[in-house]
């Protein structure tokens, strides 16, 4: 059973008190009808470019609903920042819609604060299958679907089609036996044995430990990857043999040179991509459209799936990026308008203008069936590689639900800076890792389960 008061300390623990802790049990009496149109307030995590194209999507839905429903919308920082303001807010409810990273979502089910779209989807007998199913498969748990996919992503391998072809390399690399072999060849070393130029480089980011887990077809924790009847108790990949693998992969590349340390993070990855230092990046799909900007005339970007650790892996990719979760306020004028707001958002236009803008994926179906889509696709061709890379996996390699991922990703983090430093090797690494998620785990599950 949930213990809600219990999660609301864990969330001021791990927060700080930003809002005044507890609230007033919303009321259940049915609300007058509202005089003017119902407000609903939105927070959100996207700046930048992304951030205009929000708000141009939200706009767009004020127009359309002028005198029936008016968004706020309200920018909250990153999504480490947002997420710890929700926590903070004890269920006080400052928002109507948030928009949550996917390691938020088994968080923000155990919270008891929001309410699953799936009830509105058979309410309004709203057709499911108009969302693709590798993308809803992540934020289903039990056959609900908690909270509507968004802004969703995959990671992908970028490289610098110029400098391939310079080289005379015309095979693109599919797993990290491919790197090692094309890195050597793109590497360009001063005469002074500086690196002028290195194949290959990676930021420290532990989205990509845990799409390496998925691509061997195994789990990253227990009771089918924290998907099951029973909520995940411990990782898995200590003991599967996948985080093994992924640590000596990181461990070779930076004792024999194939890659530099790039910190955590992607942004250093991104930045020396950009500057034509790095030849090969992993990278998510939604920076596709910026890396193509940034990089512009210098040379031409090439796309490929995600490499994975070992030539026959057979597992796939799962879904990054966020969804958006519906509160449950009490309000029912204010519930039923955020759930015109959010079926608005994931139409296939406002889904082909999303992916032609920000580069993250058309969650819709039909989006693919819009000019719009077809006109960027055409523009961008780099994009349909993601479109295949996705439809390429299947939905039981959607990833792990785990509460604490947020705390087990900076743990992995943490612990890949310290094989960089040569504080530990990998096996000390990958023993570290497994004990300190666990123990944030055993804490979590104590107080709230």
């Amino acid at each position: 059973m949930k213990k809600t008061l219990s999660l609301v300390l864990v969330g001021l623990l791990l927060a700080g008190s930003l809002f005044a802790g507890g609230a007033a049990e919303a009321t259940k009496a049915a609300p007058a009808k509202p005089a003017g149109p119902v407000e609903i307030t939105f927070w959100h995590a996207m700046g930048g470019v992304n951030g205009e194209a929000l708000a141009s999507m939200v706009d767009e839905f004020n127009k359309q609903y002028d005198g029936k429903i008016k968004v706020k919308y309200e920018f909250q920082g990153s999504y480490d920042d947002e997420f710890a303001k929700i926590q903070a807010s004890g269920g006080n409810y400052p928002c109507d819609i948030i928009q949550v990273y996917d390691i938020g979502t088994r968080y923000m089910i155990d919270s008891g604060w929001i309410l699953p779209v799936q009830e509105y989807v058979a309410k309004d007998k709203y057709d499911i299958s108009q969302i693709e199913p590798n993308i809803a498969a992540y934020y289903t748990v039990d056959n609900t679907l908690y909270s509507m996919p968004f802004n969703s992503s995959t990671p992908l391998l970028y490289y610098n089609k110029t400098a391939f072809e310079e080289a005379g390399i015309t095979k693109v690399p599919t797993c990290f036996e491919d790197i090692y072999e094309i890195a050597e060849k793109l590497k360009i070393v001063n005469p002074d044995g500086s690196v002028k130029r290195y194949g290959y480089g990676m930021g420290n980011y532990g989205w990509f430990f845990e799409q390496w887990i998925g691509k061997m077809g195994l789990h990253y924790v227990n009771n089918n990857n924290g998907r099951g009847k029973d909520y995940a108790t411990a990782v898995e990949f200590d003991k599967n043999g996948g985080g093994l693998q992924i640590v000596k992969v990181w461990d070779k590349i930076l004792k024999e040179g194939i890659s530099p340390y790039l910190n955590m993070g992607n942004d250093d990855a991104k930045a020396a991509f950009i500057s034509g230092s790095v030849c090969m990046i992993p990278e998510s799909t939604a920076a596709l459209k910026s890396l193509l900007l940034n990089v512009g005339d210098k040379f031409e970007i090439g796309v490929a799936y995600f490499p994975s650790i070992n030539r026959n892996d057979k597992g796939g990719v799962s879904v990054g990026g966020g969804s958006l979760w519906m509160m449950k306020t009490g309000k029912q004028e204010r519930e039923d308008a955020t759930w015109e707001f959010l079926k608005f958002m994931v139409s296939p236009e406002m889904q082909a203008f999303w992916n032609a803008k920000t580069g993250y994926f058309p969650v819709t179906v039909a989006a693919a069936q819009t000019a719009t889509f077809k006109e960027n696709i055409a523009k961008y061709p780099q994009f349909q590689v993601a479109i295949d890379q996705l439809h390429s996996s299947a939905p039981q390699y959607s990833g792990a639900l785990l509460s604490v991922f947020s705390e087990a990703r900076q743990i992995v983090q943490n612990y890949i800076a310290r094989l960089a430093n040569k504080e530990v090797d990998a096996q000390g690494a990958l023993n570290g890792m497994a004990k300190d998620i666990n123990k944030s785990i055993e804490t979590y599950n104590l107080v709230n389960y």
